[in-house]
């Protein structure tokens, strides 16, 4: 991950909107006001509709209160939002205390507010509303009015059900809680991630359009600087050896040569390594400047080729230079004594193989690499006594930077007695030739 890249920032939730929450206790309202209604006017049902009514307004009041204060787009903070689906759960457990507590069938609406918490709120904040949820339906069983029935009859469950009813509802509660955290959690955590190969493609990029601009300055100031060297050495012919401008004119031509050579830098540098996407580069060309910054920190990095002439040609890339580059600098960082490359060829594929012998991958980790936030740093690397600061995200990032163009990216460990990782890409050769630095 780029230093200067700030992860607390990215894709991280700005709260939950005042108008979601509004919105579903005006459905809320919606439902309850037609429930009691109809049990009431349609069944004929006795129940107390009165203080039934005032609990439902009292709701309704508190939505007119929030548009009023606030504006649509609002977003709560942590503990107001935890306030208001606790509000929701003490009014709806209000009126199941007047409608036959957890008989009613509605009583299994104590998920509601508890599944909203856990899709948009911290654990601790979800965990203390299932508690909430959980006392709020123990109550239930021992303090209620009686279930709304015909007049002149009284319907009574078994207390054995109405326990089973309990034991339903905390289950639930606690069931579907997790798995709306861990989904929201891992979306999040995909969102963070994709931020953050947005930003390196960006950065990247940035940096090959520097390139770019540089090598057409130096085309533009080309002409001026000729003129300048034209004149500078008409001067020189015309002054005299002795004469007090010859000095001055020597060392103007000293630095007019010295700024070509800087614009010559600065033209290699747009037409290289570093040149615009459309710079075309053989496959070994690819694999050794990928190889080439990693080569001083004292592996060994052997490279072989296989395959017959012609040798496939891309165009330049920097998302899969960038992430070739990191596949080879993690081969390097947890290799033992050396990393070997391999190119292979044929009409049909493009491949390149990084391969360490280190100590290769886990298996609790191996299926799941290349998923974000799954890292194996400050195990087995070769540096242990470096602090892990892996975030798990650089094998994610290149993954998604080198599958865009067409490739597959397979991992496992080398078989017994050899160790350490493998790495494949692969591209059918069309892709690799046509499509790699377009998509």
């Amino acid at each position: 991950m780029p230093p200067e890249y700030d992860l607390s920032t990215a894709a991280s939730p700005a709260g939950l909107r005042l108008d979601t929450l509004v919105r579903l206790r005006w459905l809320a309202v919606i439902g309850q006001s037609v429930a009691v209604a109809g049990v009431h006017f349609g069944l004929g049902f006795s129940l107390p509709f009165g203080l039934c009514f005032l609990l439902i307004a009292v709701s309704a009041w508190l939505n007119i209160a929030l548009r009023i204060r606030y504006p649509m787009s609002h977003r709560l903070s942590l503990w107001p939002a935890t306030g208001l689906l606790a509000y929701d759960l003490t009014q709806l457990a209000g009126l199941l205390y007047l409608t036959g507590g957890l008989q009613n069938p509605f009583a299994i609406l104590f998920l509601a507010p508890v599944l909203i918490s856990a899709t948009s709120l911290p654990p601790r904040v979800t965990m203390a509303l299932g508690a909430l949820s959980a006392l709020y339906a123990t109550a239930l069983i021992f303090w209620r009015r009686p279930l709304p029935w015909t007049p002149g009859e009284t319907l009574e469950l078994p207390f054995v059900y109405i326990i089973g009813i309990w034991a339903a509802i905390t289950l639930g509660i606690a069931f579907t809680a997790i798995y709306a955290w861990r989904v929201a959690d891992e979306a999040r955590s995909l969102a963070q991630a994709l931020s953050a190969t947005e930003f390196v493609l960006a950065r990247e990029q940035h940096l090959t359009q520097l390139d770019g601009l540089a090598a057409a300055a130096a085309h533009e100031l080309g002409t001026p600087l000729a003129t300048i060297t034209l004149v500078t050495k008409e001067m020189a012919r015309e002054a005299p050896p002795d004469s007090p401008l010859a000095e001055d004119i020597a060392l103007l031509r000293e630095q007019v040569e010295r700024c070509r050579g800087i614009l010559g830098k600065l033209t290699s540098l747009g037409a290289g390594g570093d040149a615009g996407p459309l710079e075309q580069l053989t496959l070994s060309h690819l694999v050794e400047e990928v190889a080439g910054p990693q080569r001083p920190f004292g592996v060994p990095i052997t490279v072989t080729r296989d395959g017959l002439d012609p040798e496939p040609v891309c165009r330049r890339n920097p998302g899969v230079i960038y992430g070739l580059g990191n596949i080879v600098d993690n081969a390097v960082d947890f290799a033992r004594n050396a990393v070997a490359i391999e190119e292979r060829w044929n009409d049909q594929f493009v491949e390149i193989v990084v391969r360490d012998d280190g100590p290769g991958f886990a298996p609790d980790v191996l299926l799941r690499i290349g998923e974000p936030y799954v890292t194996t740093r400050g195990a087995g690397q070769r540096h242990a006594d470096e602090p892990a600061s892996g975030l798990g995200l650089g094998l994610f990032i290149a993954r998604s930077l080198i599958e865009r163009t067409g490739a597959v990216i397979t991992t496992s460990n080398a078989p017994p007695p050899a160790t350490g990782a493998v790495i494949t890409i692969r591209w059918p050769r069309p892709a690799f030739e046509r499509d790699v630095g377009t998509g």
